[in-house]
């Protein structure tokens, strides 16, 4: 049974490194449990948020933040503060994770002005264009995914639902990933369970019996590993 650990868009941008952008409160603190994580793994895989300077969705005076964008298309829903522009510091992983080149596969999203996905998987949020992640882990054998990053009630949900929705078992490893805000992280304990997705609390250790547990299990039913 192949696994891979997935980092979400861990990103200065999303922690107080960046207060300019979108912080998340403990955004920054995560580094070790994700590094953890993927020893668990056999592959790592990661994706960053890449905005443009000018996209539809930028939040103004006129245009507060999470009110709906009009005429942006279906691929563009809510208005939010610049965050992740290319080439400045809230673009860049966190401090301590391996460089974009030292991972399995990574993912650059959210490029173009008119499209805001939240999921790794796909590259709109219509979910017609593939980022190419779901094929590459289906070619390496993967059947679970542990999924991290941030944050947890966006991009970490809806990557971990269109992860389970490729048939992928897929679990949230909740000591590696924070919250915009509460409500929003209820609304996304609600739609991962709904979606079949586990949420593992109490950090790795919690991961690994997780992942030994269905080894065993998998071994249990094919005692020949045929």
């Amino acid at each position: 049974m192949k696994v891979a650990s997935f980092d979400v868009d861990a990103q200065k941008g999303f922690t107080p490194l960046c207060p300019n952008d979108l912080p998340v409160d403990c955004g920054d603190t995560i580094v070790n449990e994700l590094n953890t994580q993927a020893e668990l793994a056999d592959y790592r895989v990661g994706s960053k948020d890449c905005h443009p300077p000018n996209p539809l969705w930028l939040a103004d005076a006129t245009h507060p933040v999470l009110t709906p964008v009009e005429n942006g298309g279906p691929n563009v829903d809510i208005h939010w503060p610049s965050h992740c522009v290319i080439g400045t510091k809230g673009n860049e992983l966190l401090d301590g994770l391996p460089k974009v080149n030292e991972y399995d596969f990574f993912v650059f999203k959210g490029i173009e002005p008119d499209l805001h996905p939240y999921g790794a998987c796909y590259h709109d949020i219509e979910e017609k264009l593939s980022t190419g992640v779901i094929e590459w882990m289906k070619s390496k054998n993967v059947e679970v995914v542990i999924v991290g990053g941030l944050a947890y009630d966006y991009c970490v949900k809806t990557t971990a639902i269109q992860l389970r929705k490729a048939g992928f078992i897929v679990v949230v490893n909740s000591e590696a990933t924070r919250s915009v805000a509460e409500s929003s992280s209820l609304t996304a304990n609600t739609d991962l369970a709904k979606a079949e997705v586990g949420v593992i609390y109490g950090g790795n250790s919690a991961v690994k019996n997780f992942i030994k547990n269905l080894k065993d299990y998998e071994t249990l039913l094919n005692p020949l590993g045929e």
